[in-house]
Order: C-alpha cells, then structure tokens, then sequence
C-alpha cells in the first residue's frame, strides 16, 4: 500500500513507522478515519456469486423435473394442454420456491458471517479500543494475544513469546516463534519472523504491531484459492433426506411403469387416459417439494438462533443441539455477568472489603466495616500499582459511564487500584514494560518486567493464589519489610472468601537488577515477595438462574467448569440452581484419576474446579463415553481440543479468541448461559419441524397415490381425475407442506427429555403413521365416492366431493401434526398461526372457485356440491382428526409409562 522497493519484513521497526507516519502511540481516529477513505475497508473481495438468472435455471436440475418435463411434453403430444399446464405450474412453482428460499439462504449466511466479523485491539489516541476489523488501515498499531486472529499484516513491534500459526498461508503445521529482527528481503514467507499476516492464528505470548496492508493488499488477498466461499444451508440430515426423496422417485417411477402396462394390457384401459392418470400418480407420489421445504425450515432455524444470540458457524449443529443432553459451560460471564468488581482485599495482616458501582475508579475502603484512608496502608497502594502495571486492559470514561477495554477481571484491577488512590495512567507512563510473561491456562499467572526512569526494575506477578504462592518464598509486612510465608494464614483466608462466591487473584513482586531486560519463567520461579490477595465477586445472571431451570426440566445436565477456587465455584452453583453443588472435583483431582474412575464419577459431578483445558476434554470424552450428547463451551485458543471433540462446541463471541471460533460450531454473541439455552430450544424445534414436514407429506402422498392404485386394481371408475391430483398435489405442496417450516417451538419442547442423538428421522413409528393415514385416507376417499354414487350423483360430482375430501383431509392431518408431542385439540394449536391460516384461506379459496364458478367447473371437470354433503366432506376432516389425536394420545400415554427415569435430573 505505501509505495517502496523495500519489502516490509526487511525494514527495522523505526523505518516501517516513519514510512507510515506512524508511532508506537498509534495514529488519532481522525487520521485513522481518513486512512480508511483512501484504503477502503480492510475485507477481502468477496467470492464470485452465480448470477440470478443461473440461480434460477440450477433449480430444473433435479431428476424429478425431468421426469415432470418429459410428462409435459407427451402430455402436450396428446392434446392435453390443460394437464400440461397443470404439471409446468407444478415444476415452475417448486423452481420458485427453491429459488426463493435458496436467496433467503444466502441472505442469512451472509448474515451470519457479518456477525462472527472478527474485532482487534488497537491503540487510538495513545489509549486502547477495540474496532471492528473491517476498520483498520496502514499505520494502526494492533495488539496480539494468545488465541487472536491477526486481521491485517503486520510488522512486529514487540513480541513476548509470540508464535503464530501459519499453516493457512505456509501449510507449516508447527507454530511459527516471532521476534522484531529485521529478516532478508527474499526471505520466504515462512521466515519472515517479524512478520504477523492476515488470517493467521496468534498461538502463545503477547506482541504489538503496526498494520502494513489491509484487505486485498494482505498476504491472504492475494491469494484467491483461499477467498471466502458461499456456504450452502444444508446438514447430513437434509442430504440423507435429498438422496431419500431420489430413491423414492426412481422406486416410484418403476411402480408407475408397471402399473400403466397392468391397467393397459390386463384393466384395458384407454392408453391415453391411463398415462394421464399414472402421471397425476407419479406427481402425486413423488415429494418433489420435500428437500426445499427442509431447506426452507432449516434457514429458518438459522435466523431464530442468530435473533437468539446464538450465531451458527456449522449448520449440522443444528441437528446436535436438539439432542444435546449435557452442557459443560464456563463460569465467568457465561453463568455471570462478567461484570467484575473487587470486594475484599487481602493482606498479611488484613483483610479489607471495597464498595462501589460499575467500572468507576471510586469507593470506600472498609475493615471491619468502619471506614479507612487508604494512605495509612503502604501495602495497599503497593498492591494497586501491581494491579496497574501487571495489566493488558485499559480503563475510559464515555459519556459519563467507565468502560473497559480487554479482560474485564483486569479492568476491575484497574478500578481498584483507582479506589485505592493510584493514578494509573501516571503509574503506566513512570513504569515502562520492558517485557511479559502472557497468562496461560497451564502456568496460570501473568508476569511483566517493568522499568522507570530511576534505574529501578521490578517484576510484578499475579496469578491462582496455589500457584502465586508456590512461586513465593516470602511475605510482605506493613513496615515494608519481608518475612516468612504464613501458608496456613492465606490457605484459611483464601477459602474464607471463596465461600462467599468470589474468585480470588493473588499478587507477588521481585525486584531485578536494571540490566535485566529479558523475562523467563525460571525467574519468577521461588523467588518472589508476596503482597496479598483480591477477592472479586461477579454476581449470577437472573437469566441464566432460569435458563438452568428450564434445562433441568428439559432433561439436560448443567455442569460448570471454571479455573475458579473450589469454594467460590460452589458458592456460584448454588446460587444458579445446579443440581449438585455440594460436590466439587478440582483438576488435581482429575489429574489422580484414572480415566475409568473418571468416568464413574463424571455424570454425577456437577462442578469442576481449579481446570486445565486439558481437563475439559477428557470430561467430554468421560461424558460420551456414556452415550450422552455434550455441549462445551471454551473461550481461549487451548479450548480448541475440547470444543472439536465435543458434539456441539460453543465459543464465547465476546471475550472468546478467534482460535476458539474457529474450533466452534456456535459462537454465543452475548456470552450468555441463557442463549445456550435458547439454542437448545431452537434445535429441537428446527428438528421437530423437520420431522412434521416429513410426517406431513410422506402419508399425504402415500394417501393420495393408494387412492388411484387401489381403484386401478379393483378395475373401477378412478374417483378422481388426472388433473384434479395434479392440482390437489401442486396446491398443497406450495401452501400447506411450506406452512410446516415456520412453525414455532411446542409448549412442552423443553420439558421433554433429549432425543437419542442417533434416532433415525425415519422410524417404526413414522412407517406406522404413513400406514394409519392412507388407510384412513382411503376410507375416505372411497367411501365419499360410494355414497355420492350410492345418492344417485353423477360420477363427475362424486369425483368433485372425493377431489375436496382429499383436500380437507389434508388440512385437518395438518392441524393433526402441528403438535406432535402434545394435544392437538386445543384452543392455542386452532388458533395456530399467521402462515397456517393464509395457506388455509388459500386453499379453501382456490377449492371453493374450482367447485363453484362454471369456467373452472368446465376445466377441471367439476360440479357444485350441495350444502349437506359439503358439511359431510367437513365431517369427514373432523373424524380423521379425532381418530389421529385419538392413537396420538394412546401411544403417548404408553410412551410415558415405558420412558426410563434419566439419571442427569
């Protein structure tokens, strides 16, 4: 982007911000503004997208239009240009549809990936913000952290530990180590170590740089084998039922040929009329419409989760969720509110307790409730300026609300030590970082090496207090001094607090020599001094106190898993509701377990404390080994093992790394138990709609088909013509089978308990509702054609009464299956809603002009029906629905006496 023969990885750090005029400050957000003007938004050209017009034509490549447009066009042959007609409205009506939900589709993916746009921290006016991606130009200085992804090149400022992994660029699989060198103008990409690029994964440490190409200019951009892809709303569900519906028709069309040689050479009937009646048969039988209606409710379901907060990376999630019967979740902002204060603040003598609102640097200093001035206890203020100093977050007022920029546990430090009375921005502007230490899941603790101007050096600690303290081989007093370390004293304190729901942090300091610039971890190893210990409490959020509840009735097992003391992680369980709170398994004792101890002790456990990422995959692994469904929820970039090996893993949008995103197949834009929960619902709710959509058109069809087979063999008068099924197929597809996919979630969806995961869609009890229906459809039909005959009417009047039978039948089975788990008969499943009555109204509409107006009476054949044996077509509706609702209440009653108790509630 800035014009120079010299490639960035061969300029020094000083060369690359003069030639940017940049600073290590980072550029205004006035510049920044007018930088993006001149550069654009920092995204990648998007992947070309069929054009609307080959959109709509893919929508003809289907076996089944074939075999619709071939019957067409011999149906044209034959002169019969009303039946041609009929089956081309049939195949443009189901291209439009797919048309349609396909663009909505894309619409909502879109969506999607606007939503999962990663964030970076930036500097901006000499203090840190987080912008969108999109929003940085040349000149901004970012910075890096374990699990982030880089969102635009960048040449290294600083580097504490940092490795990148590069393997989107390089295919290297191994971690790349960074450092601030200059390198060789030809260096390959690979080595060009002072270099982070676009889309590459920041695996360890901490680091600063200066952004040097944006969007198309990256590394990345230039690369079009690796631009975004449009990606296609499907799940192994969908296809199973896609390849489904093509062996069906292939089996269907087999049937079809058959029975027209059957009826032509044995029931000798007229060929033309014959091959019209085995083509209604064949539309009739064959669910064209299935694999877009399921399509059709799936982008639904999409777009319910991502109203939800609850953004969909990979659509087979979907499924997963439904069945889920375990949610292993974080503590912190996930079950809490992730807005954390200090409440109590302890020394080697005392033990203090702070007051306060939000993130505001004010408050009262309290011991043993009288209040105290923070000047008459040194200790305090040494802890406040290790709390300022061994910190990544930034603090700032915006219209009169303090806000926090980074970890919120570290901007509660940062109001602390404001309430304490230290001026932190002072404090970071005296005390230059010279190097760090980054927090790690496995060490546990976060060190920085800071220098002032005096030639004094100092490294300030902070960490798990377990791990703070055996890192420690001394204790502050309050003259300043340093005496033994009073392990007993802190162990009994630390346990105090903890019991009343807080998450303790303790802090140790060192003094170094000003030569030492370099900070490793042997050097904080047993030799440090320490200061004391914070206790910062985040209180439950309501929302997710219900939203345990409302799991536990759902037959869902909430486990909490959090790196957080024992006590405090109990003190929180109960407050949420857990099941069992009372027991708690640290990590150290997972790590003395053996993997068949562990699983024995795994389903009754509900709180997991003092954990490694590496503890949480061998819960999901004890876990599945029970045959449960488990979703895990993760936030840093040593989450991404469990997250893949769980069935459903959910990243935090918020405070999660981009290497957990990556990893996860749902990502919670508001960190909140509750979308979890909500996910769930819509799960099962997208899989019931399925379900009904299934449950709905396999025995229409099958009623629908039997009904001309059977009098085909019987060798009597069709009650039906061939175009009165081609209608009565073409109209209920495009109405009644679409109407199924917006239905929304049952009363007792989550009061159910969870689905086996590997229940087939297609079951015994499915076969036997297909087998119900079209028996009850052919009584129906047949029995409506032999009292109109029986009554003297002609045969196109009883094919007219038999025509909207079916019709009505259809409706009421529709009413039948919106509620498969509970009572169809009640005042909220009539009322039903919006889509259901419109495709209703519809259908009754279109019915009503086809009996009653004589241009279509003379078109379809039809004649009007009198008003008593209208009201006995209704009758007939009604008595299918009883019989259906009253086999539904009957197999569910003895469903509920066989059910097992479940041993997660």
């Amino acid at each position: 982007m800035i014009e120079s023969h010299t490639p960035w990885h061969a300029r020094s750090t000083g060369e690359t911000l003069q030639d940017l005029k940049a600073t290590s400050t980072g550029l205004s957000q006035a510049e920044a503004e007018a930088r993006l003007k001149i550069y654009g938004a920092n995204r990648l050209p998007e992947a070309k997208k069929r054009s609307v017009f080959l959109r709509f034509l893919m929508q003809f490549h289907h076996i089944l239009i074939y075999v619709l447009i071939g019957a067409a066009v011999i149906t044209a042959l034959l002169n019969h240009l009303v039946d041609t007609l009929v089956i081309l409205a049939v195949v443009v009506a189901n291209a439009l549809i797919g048309f349609i939900q396909e663009g909505k589709a894309e619409k909502a993916m879109d969506a999607i990936r606007q939503m999962l746009a990663p964030h970076a921290n930036v500097l901006r006016d000499g203090e840190r913000r987080s912008v969108e991606g999109e929003a940085l130009v040349p000149g901004d200085i970012v910075l890096l952290e374990a699990g982030d992804k880089v969102p635009a090149d960048l040449r290294l400022l600083s580097a504490h530990g940092v490795s990148v992994q590069e393997a989107i660029l390089t295919g290297e699989s191994v971690p790349v180590e960074k450092h601030i060198e200059p390198v060789r103008a030809d260096a390959p990409l690979g080595d060009r170590f002072g270099m982070a690029y676009s889309g590459t994964l920041v695996a360890s440490g901490q680091g600063k740089g200066v952004v040097v190409a944006t969007g198309g200019a990256t590394e990345i951009g230039r690369i079009s084998g690796l631009l975004s892809t449009v990606e296609t709303l499907t799940t192994p569900l969908v296809k199973q039922m896609d390849v489904f519906a093509k062996w069906l028709t292939v089996l269907i069309l087999m049937l079809a040929a058959l029975l027209l040689i059957y009826s032509y050479f044995v029931g000798h009937y007229e060929f033309e009329e014959i091959f019209m009646m085995v083509v209604g048969l064949s539309v009739a039988a064959i669910p064209e419409g299935l694999p877009a209606v399921l399509t059709i409710t799936l982008a639904i379901g999409v777009q319910a989760m991502a109203r939800r907060n609850a953004i969909v990376r990979r659509l087979p999630a979907i499924e997963t969720l439904g069945a889920v019967s375990v949610i292993c979740t974080d503590k912190t902002g996930t079950l809490t509110r992730n807005e954390m204060m200090v409440a109590s603040v302890l020394t080697p003598q005392h033990l203090f307790t702070l007051d306060g609102t939000g993130y505001e640097p004010k408050g009262v200093i309290r011991l043993e409730d009288a209040a105290v001035d923070a000047s008459e206890h040194d200790i305090l203020h040494e802890l406040a300026r290790a709390s300022a100093l061994c910190n990544d977050a930034g603090l700032r007022e915006h219209e009169g609300v303090w806000m926090v920029e980074g970890d919120p546990m570290e901007g509660a430090l940062l109001t602390f030590s404001g309430k304490i009375g230290t001026d932190v921005r002072k404090q970071q502007a005296e005390w230059a970082r010279t190097d760090a230490i980054a927090f790690d899941s496995q060490h546990r603790f976060m060190a920085t090496l800071v220098h002032d101007h005096e030639s004094h050096a100092c490294v300030f600690v902070k960490g798990a207090p377990e791990r703070i303290i055996s890192m420690c081989k001394d204790q502050r007093t309050a003259a300043g001094g340093v005496e033994p370390l009073a392990d007993v004293y802190w162990s009994q304190q630390t346990d105090r607090i903890a019991a009343l729901g807080q998450r303790v942090l303790a802090f140790a300091v060192r003094s170094v020599k000003p030569g030492h610039t370099v900070l490793e971890h042997r050097d904080v190893e047993g030799t440090l001094t320490l200061l004391g210990m914070v206790g910062m409490i985040d209180p439950p959020r309501p929302e997710a106190i219900a939203a345990v509840g409302e799991c536990r009735g759902a037959g869902i097992r909430v486990k909490m898993i959090t790196g957080d003391h024992g006590k405090t992680a109990a003190a929180i369980g109960r407050q949420i509701g857990l099941q069992n709170p009372d027991q708690v398994l640290t990590g150290a004792d997972l790590d003395e377990m053996s993997d068949e101890a562990l699983k024995g002790a795994v389903v009754n456990c509900d709180i997991f404390a003092r954990t490694s990422p590496e503890h949480k995959l061998r819960l999901v692994t004890a876990l599945q080994s029970h045959g449960l469904t488990v979703a895990m929820t993760g936030d840093g970039v040593n989450d991404a093992p469990a997250l893949k090996r769980a069935d459903a893993g959910i990243a935090m949008g918020r405070k999660g790394s981009e290497a957990a995103k990556e990893a996860a197949d749902l990502v919670l834009a508001d960190d909140n138990f509750a979308s979890i929960a909500a996910a769930v619902r819509e799960g099962r709710t997208v899989y019931d709609n399925i379900k009904k959509v299934i449950s709905w058109t396999l025995p229409t069809n099958a009623g629908e088909s039997m009904t001309i087979v059977l009098a085909l063999f019987l060798g009597m008068t069709l009650p039906l013509t061939p175009l009165q099924i081609l209608w009565i197929n073409l109209m209920t597809a495009v109405t009644l089978g679409i109407a199924l996919a917006f239905e929304p979630t049952e009363e007792n969806t989550m009061r159910r308990m969870p689905r086996p995961r590997n229940e087939s869609l297609i079951g015994g009890e499915l076969v036997w509702h297909i087998l119900l229906v079209s028996a009850l459809f052919l009584c129906g039909t047949f029995g409506m054609f032999f009292y109109a005959v029986d009554r003297g009417h002609s045969v196109e009047l009883a094919r007219t009464m038999v025509f909207n039978t079916l019709v009505v039948m259809e409706i009421f089975h529709l009413f039948f299956i919106r509620n498969i788990y509970g009572a169809s008969l009640t005042w909220k499943a009539v009322r039903g809603t919006k889509v259901v009555w419109t495709t209703v109204v519809v259908l009754t509409v279109t019915q009503t002009a086809i009996t009653y107006l004589p241009p279509l009476q003379a078109v379809f054949a039809t004649e009007s029906i009198p008003l008593l044996d209208g009201a006995l077509i209704v009758g007939v509706g009604v008595a299918l629905f009883a019989l259906l609702e009253t086999e539904k209440q009957v197999r569910l009653a003895i469903q509920r006496a066989r059910a097992p108790a479940y041993a997660g509630t």
